[in-house]
C-alpha cells in the first residue's frame, strides 16, 4: 500500500523476481479500460514481466463497485492460492483494501432523486459545505473524509437522507451480523506500506509523473474519451485525478477560442497537482491509522539501492513467518 506516486508497482514487480505472486491491482482506475497514461498503468513491457490481475476490466461507462472489487479480489486470490503462488495486492485505493479486510455492509441501493438533490445544492454551495452537512449527522465518517471527497460525501448524504441511517451505523451493523471466518481469519495476511516522511519529496514525484503524463499524451488519451458520447464528468471513472482537470480543460478551449491557452494550460497542470496532493493526503490519513502495517523506506528517491533494501526487508520478513 502507500500514496499515489510512492513506488508500489516497481516494487511490486521487484518483488515478483523474487518470488512465486500473483500481482493483483487494488486501484480503482486501473480497472478502467482506454484510461491508461493518466493512471499510470504499468507499460506494455512491465506487464509482460509481471501481469497484472484486475486492470482493463470494466468499460468507463460502465459503474465499478468497492463491492465489484471485493468479489473479483477474492475470486482472483482463491485463484493465486489455488496454482500453488501468493496473491500480491498492490495499489492505493484504501477503500478498496479496507472492505477486503473488514468485509461490506449490507447498503441501502441508489436513491437518483435524492442524489440529484445533493448534487444541486454541491453547486450552490460547494462541497466543503456539504461536508459540513455530514458532520452534523454522522461525525465519525465525516472525520476519515476530505471536504471535497465529493463522491463519498454524496453518498453518505444520500444514505442518511434516504433511511434516516449512517454509515458509520451501516458499518456497525455489518460487523455485528458478520457470520463466519473474517478475511484475515482466512488467510495470513502480511502488509505493507511505502510512507514517504518528506511530504516535498512525494509533491515532487507527484509533479514529475504528471507532466510525464503530459508528455505521453494524457491530453488526447482524455480528448478521445470525451468524444465518447456516453461519458460525462458525473461518472466515477470520469472523476479521476487528472481526467476531469484535463476534461474541464478541453471544455474550457472549446468554449474561448480565443482565450489565453498558456493561461488555461497551467491551470489545469496547477489543478491537477492540487488534486493529487489532496489524494494522496488522504491516502496517508488512511494509513496513519493502518493496524498490522509494516513500513518500508521511501527516501529522496526511488532509486535500485532503495528498491533492493525493501525487497531485502520483506523477504527477510518472510522467512520468519508462515506463509
Amino acid at each position: 500500500m502507500g500514496p499515489t506516486a510512492s513506488g508500489k508497482t516497481g516494487l511490486a514487480i521487484e518483488l515478483s523476481q523474487h518470488l512465486p505472486v500473483d500481482i493483483i491491482s487494488v486501484d480503482s482506475a486501473l480497472v478502467y479500460r482506454g484510461m491508461t497514461i493518466g493512471t499510470a498503468k504499468p507499460s506494455a513491457e512491465e506487464l509482460a514481466q509481471a501481469p497484472h490481475r484486475l486492470i482493463d476490466i470494466c468499460d468507463p461507462a460502465e459503474p465499478y463497485s468497492v463491492a465489484d472489487f471485493c468479489d473479483d479480489a477474492q475470486r482472483e486470490i482463491s485463484a493465486s492460492l489455488a496454482r500453488g503462488r501468493l496473491p500480491l495486492l498492490v495499489g492505493g485505493t484504501m477503500m478498496y483494501f479496507k472492505s477486503l479486510l473488514v468485509g461490506l455492509a449490507d447498503m441501502p441501493g441508489a436513491n437518483p432523486a435524492v442524489r440529484a438533490t445533493i448534487m444541486r445544492e454541491a453547486d450552490i454551495y460547494g462541497w466543503p459545505a456539504m461536508h459540513q452537512q455530514l458532520a452534523l449527522v454522522d461525525p465519525e465518517y465525516a472525520a476519515q473524509l476530505h471536504p471535497n471527497h465529493s463522491q463519498r460525501i454524496a453518498r453518505a448524504l444520500e444514505v442518511y437522507r434516504s433511511t434516516g441511517a449512517t454509515m458509520t451505523s451501516y458499518r456497525r451493523q455489518q460487523l455485528a451480523e458478520t457470520a463466519g471466518p473474517t478475511f484475515t481469519e482466512r488467510f495470513n495476511v502480511l502488509q505493507w506500506a511505502l510512507i514517504p516522511e518528506d511530504r516535498l519529496w512525494l509533491h515532487a514525484m507527484i509533479k514529475q509523473r504528471f507532466l510525464q503524463m503530459l508528455e505521453q499524451g494524457l491530453i488526447d488519451e482524455v480528448r478521445g474519451l470525451r468524444q465518447r458520447t456516453d461519458l460525462h464528468l458525473d461518472l466515477p471513472s470520469m472523476r479521476s485525478v487528472g481526467y476531469r482537470q484535463v476534461w474541464l480543460y478541453l471544455d474550457a478551449l472549446a468554449a474561448n477560442c480565443d482565450g489565453d491557452r498558456d493561461q488555461a494550460y497551467q491551470a489545469m497542470i496547477d489543478r491537477s497537482l492540487a488534486a493529487t496532493r489532496q489524494l494522496a493526503k488522504r491516502q496517508l490519513t488512511w494509513l496513519r491509522g493502518w493496524e498490522n502495517v509494516q513500513r518500508l523506506a521511501v527516501e529522496e528517491s526511488m532509486t535500485d539501492c532503495t528498491l533492493q533494501k525493501n525487497v531485502e526487508v520483506i523477504l527477510h520478513f518472510l522467512q520468519t513467518k508462515s506463509i
